[in-house]
């Protein structure tokens, strides 16, 4: 390769492993790491011997990931496992999911923040309850694109015909549940057919390898037609660091693009303001996308202050204080209708009450059902009423401006996590309409 040759930059990808127990999950993990040159000398010196203590030939791969001390007693992944990798073209964080349904809550947390799932299957068993449930809840979450990467090709022979078949009975799921974006590809994480190179096993299959595949998939957040959102983290007063002549908001660009020059909406005021400077860090721009942590500065006098938004004119997010969500119980205690929180939302805190639960994911016939309380491991839709406005998106069409946390006032603990379905809005005096 030429020095000159510059490789195209796809971004940051987060993505999830899941599937059911002893699918290969850990093991993938940890092929993806050591085929990308992603292990140090000495992580991989030590990823040797622990292998020959344990009687193992060949490397054990699983306890690149397998990190905490009772999985690797128990075999098993208990909490998400992440990492960090890259390649020429594109960087990666990963989490490698539990795969038992008491665990459910860790799954459900890290696949909040993906974008891609990458749901095994093991080739000998083909498609299991658990391999169900791990897809529909990636999708409740969010998820669009799915990669089903069938695992453990060489113990069924290398066979197209078992391969084929995993991918009707998915692609049959698929319809019924709805699920979309879908991608198959037929590996063996032991040996590395299919996930980082081809391999010469099977030659049946012409597609893309997993890390092919991974490195070319759309990023949600790096759409340019989505509208601009940056919640103000910070205000620096007027003075020699915050401007000549105003205050500066700064935070970092959750989605779209704005440019010096354009009208921004300060919600849930509403106020709109002319965007006169543009900074990074010291350096002036003329416009700012999302990813970049930068400090705005408006033509006119403004109030705004921390958890205020910055938002499209054009294209501004719902002012409400009545949401429709579907939250993870993620503490100790249940919840039932009435009962109060703190809610965060990017980086405004308001009180909110549990107005109503309207149901409960049953984890094992994947449907929801009535409910008089949700506890920990569930996932529920509710209704939520706020003490005072914030500007929210739906999850659906914003990932980051449509999530939130639910904290206990008395104790601090994030009791839930949580996607806004839908944002009702509300009048000039708060009220709902």
């Amino acid at each position: 390769m030429n020095a000159s040759t510059v490789l195209p930059d796809h971004g940051l990808l987060r993505f999830i492993t899941c599937g059911s127990v002893d699918d290969g999950k850990s093991t993938l993990i940890g092929r993806l790491l050591l085929d990308t040159r992603s292990v140090l000398a000495d992580a991989l010196s030590a990823l040797e011997r622990t292998s020959q203590r344990r009687g193992h030939a060949e490397l054990d791969l699983s306890l690149l990931t397998d990190g905490l001390l009772a999985e690797r007693e128990q075999g098993i992944t208990i909490d998400v496992a992440y990492r960090y990798f890259s390649t020429g073209t594109r960087k990666f964080i990963l989490g490698d999911t539990p795969g038992h349904e008491q665990y459910t809550r860790n799954m459900v947390t890290a696949a909040s923040t993906a974008e891609l799932a990458v749901i095994l299957v093991d080739a000998r068993k083909g498609i299991l309850p658990q391999t169900r449930r791990h897809a529909v809840l990636a999708s409740l979450m969010g998820i669009r694109q799915f990669v089903i990467a069938v695992n453990k090709m060489d113990l069924v022979g290398w066979s197209q015909e078992v391969f084929e078949g995993i991918r009707s009975a998915f692609l049959a799921f698929a319809r019924d549940r709805g699920l979309q974006g879908l991608t198959f590809v037929p590996i063996c994480a032991v040996q590395g057919d299919s996930v980082v190179a081809a391999g010469p096993h099977m030659p049946w299959y012409e597609g893309p390898t997993l890390l092919g595949i991974l490195e070319k998939a759309p990023l949600a957040q790096a759409r340019p037609d989505l509208p601009f959102r940056l919640p103000i983290q910070w205000v620096c007063p007027p003075g020699p660091g915050g401007g000549r002549d105003g205050r500066g908001y700064a935070g970092r660009v959750e989605a779209g693009e704005a440019e010096v020059g354009e009208t921004v909406a300060a919600l849930p005021s509403g106020h709109g303001g002319r965007i006169r400077e543009i900074r990074l860090g010291a350096e002036p721009l003329d416009r700012c996308r999302a990813g970049q942590s930068v400090m705005l500065f408006l033509d006119g006098a403004f109030d705004l202050g921390r958890g205020d938004l910055l938002a499209s004119k054009a294209f501004p997010p719902t002012v409400c204080r009545a949401l429709g969500a579907r939250v993870c119980w993620l503490g100790e205690q249940p919840a039932r209708a009435g009962d109060r929180f703190l809610l965060r939302h990017g980086t405004r805190e308001v009180r909110a009450h549990l107005a109503g639960l309207d149901g409960r994911l049953d984890i094992h016939s994947l449907a929801m059902v009535p409910a008089q309380r949700i506890a920990m491991n569930d996932i529920a839709d509710v209704e939520l009423r706020l003490q005072v406005p914030i500007a929210a998106d739906g999850y659906e069409r914003h990932g980051a401006a449509g999530a939130f946390i639910l904290i206990d006032e008395q104790t601090n603990e994030t009791v839930a996590g949580g996607l806004i379905l839908e944002a009702q809005p509300c009048d000039q005096n708060g009220s709902v309409r």
